[in-house]
């Protein structure tokens, strides 16, 4: 591919709006351009790029036995209505968008376990047709709230999604292992760093699941490693060691006192009035009046200083929860009241630890809370979990060794379904070898194709550009001729070397634009094509061109022209 040609334009400066260094690059290097907020252009660098990531996942996913297939990306809302899922739209679990057509109400795809199980559905009625696993790669729809770090949090996304159909959870298990051993080595043909850890199922759900999660300083996401043991998990699943002792430290108990809190229903104002007693926010319950998945009232405590990790499909009350349950006195609940309503009270691990001078919570009674609060004297708990986030040093919950938080983005999610969407969904079955008609056992998989591009980008790059390992590089080389247009001989050794390249089968970016050497070169280095050949009049004098590695990964080399074809061929596996 010659320059001259080429449909790019770099960028001396980065947009206003690029906050890391993926998006600056990218867009400065002409692979993508923005055209609305979360929504862009990939230009012909970009695709290039895409298609060597999707050319590897396909390569993987085929050879562990999954077929291609292409779903709609419009789907019928009654499909959504028939999972449940429907009345999740609009919510930050499924930022779904609707649209009214002349054919009725549809979905733009955010994910497709609805289509999918509708149309295995339709092909499958026995078990001699199972397992059967699919996949696709197409474009994605999510109405995101604040789309932001260039392609890592967009409003359309291409993605590779498979989806497995099984007889039962043991064959399900299997063929989620296959596939979660694909995509680890997706991961590593990539040259990325990547932990799966135990996560979070959201709205997709089922009970297993996992991501995959590449440590970065620009993630949104964190994980926690216990450097010992190799436990890790997103911190919305993430637990910690489970403290054994219980009750209250040795000597008398505290009093339990009553204090007047007049406008303080947060834990840090409470925190305040309490400070001339060297009171922190780690000496107040935190107690949250929540509704959980089957629609039932409990209370969640947890200590003060601790952000609250809910169950998925747990909500915090609203004012009509309050009201059906007067007991509860909003912004000044203590566990006593749930425990005399006859409200469930779950609490974190934490709260079990041995404590001086007992808790401070809620009273109760408006503008009141209590200190001196004991464990089983004045509350009880009926059951104990681990209902706080997971914070660095904490204890694993497997060892009991200090736990590292790790800043990271995710890359690929993958889930054990179970029958969440067949058990639910018309016609989902499939007649078994007894004869009884079943529904399927089905997993799913997504891997982020174009935000791969950025995560890439941000794991190979320098000050000067992109360093695009040869994987997924839009060319293996980029050839820049210093002052072509001026010395003919340059030109003419530049054009040569390109030709017996391709001969070659040698993927080239030859820079026959008329630019001054400067330009040229730096464009090179912000391209990030993984090997570089310099073909200058100095060189030629000399009977040599330069050839170097983008990556700095091998010092730069004078190659005799005659010998160039063959040499770099060589170097880049042609």
């Amino acid at each position: 591919m010659r320059m001259s040609r080429l449909l790019l334009r770099t960028l001396r400066e980065a947009p206003a709006d690029a906050e890391v260094a993926s998006h600056r690059l990218l867009v400065r290097a002409g692979y993508i351009r923005r055209l609305a907020s979360g929504v862009y252009t990939f230009l012909p660098l970009g695709v290039r790029v895409l298609h060597r990531i999707e050319r590897i996942i396909r390569e993987e996913l085929d050879g562990a036995g999954c077929q291609e297939v292409l779903l709609p990306a419009l789907h019928p809302f009654e499909l959504w209505e028939e999972s449940g899922r429907a009345a999740l739209f609009g919510s930050d679990a499924l930022p779904a968008l609707v649209v009214e057509g002349r054919g009725g109400r549809f979905v733009l795809g955010p994910t497709h376990e609805e289509v999918v199980t509708a149309t295995l559905a339709a092909e499958v009625d026995s078990y001699r047709q199972l397992p059967q696993t699919v996949y696709q790669i197409q474009t994605k729809f999510r109405d995101e709230a604040r789309p932001r770090f260039g392609l890592l949090r967009t409003r359309e996304l291409i993605m590779a999604d498979a989806y497995s159909f099984d007889v039962d959870s043991a064959a399900m298990q299997g063929t989620y292992d296959g596939i979660y051993q694909a995509y680890l080595r997706i991961f590593g043909r990539l040259g990325l760093d990547v932990t799966p850890v135990e996560a979070s199922s959201g709205a997709i759900g089922g009970e297993v699941n996992h991501e995959f999660m590449v440590p970065s300083p620009v993630g949104e996401d964190h994980f926690v490693r216990c450097p010992a043991c190799g436990y890790a998990a997103n911190v919305e699943a993430a637990v910690r060691q489970v403290v054994d002792a219980g009750g209250q430290s040795d000597g008398a108990p505290p009093a339990l006192e009553l204090h007047h809190t007049p406008d303080r229903p947060g834990i840090d104002a409470v925190a305040e009035q309490f400070s001339s007693r060297g009171v922190t926010a780690a000496d107040l319950l935190k107690c949250l009046a929540v509704v959980d998945g089957d629609g039932r009232a409990r209370l969640v405590v947890l200590p003060g200083d601790r952000d609250a990790r809910l169950p998925g499909g747990w909500r915090l009350f609203e004012d009509a929860d309050f009201a059906a349950h007067p007991s509860l006195v909003k912004g000044y609940i203590g566990p006593d009241a749930a425990n005399g309503a006859g409200i469930p009270v779950v609490a974190d691990v934490g709260v079990r630890a041995p404590r001086v001078g007992g808790w401070i919570t809620g009273a109760n009674r408006p503008d009141h809370h209590v200190s001196g609060a004991v464990l089983d004297r004045d509350f009880t708990v009926d059951e104990w979990g681990s209902y706080a986030v997971v914070v660095e040093g904490d204890a694993c919950p497997r060892c009991a060794a200090p736990l590292d938080l790790v800043r990271s983005v995710e890359a690929a999610h993958t889930f054990q379904l179970g029958t969440k969407y067949s058990g639910v969904m018309s016609g989902a079955t499939f007649v078994d070898e007894a004869g009884d008609e079943v529904p399927f056992c089905m997993g799913c998989y997504g891997m982020g194709v174009s935000r791969l591009v950025a995560v890439m980008a941000e794991a190979f790059h320098d000050d000067a550009g992109l360093t695009w390992p040869a994987a997924i590089a839009p060319f293996a080389v980029h050839l820049v001729p210093l002052g072509a247009g001026r010395v003919v001989e340059v030109a003419d050794a530049a054009d040569t070397l390109y030709q017996e390249l391709v001969a070659r089968g040698v993927e080239v970016l030859v820079d026959d634009r008329q630019a001054s050497p400067g330009v040229s070169l730096a464009d090179a280095d912000l391209l990030g094509i993984p090997v570089r050949v310099v073909v200058g009049a100095k060189g030629l004098a000399r009977g040599v061109v330069e050839v170097s590695r983008r990556d700095g990964s091998s010092p730069q080399e004078d190659v005799p022209v005659a010998e160039a074809a063959g040499v770099i061929a060589a170097l880049v596996g042609a």
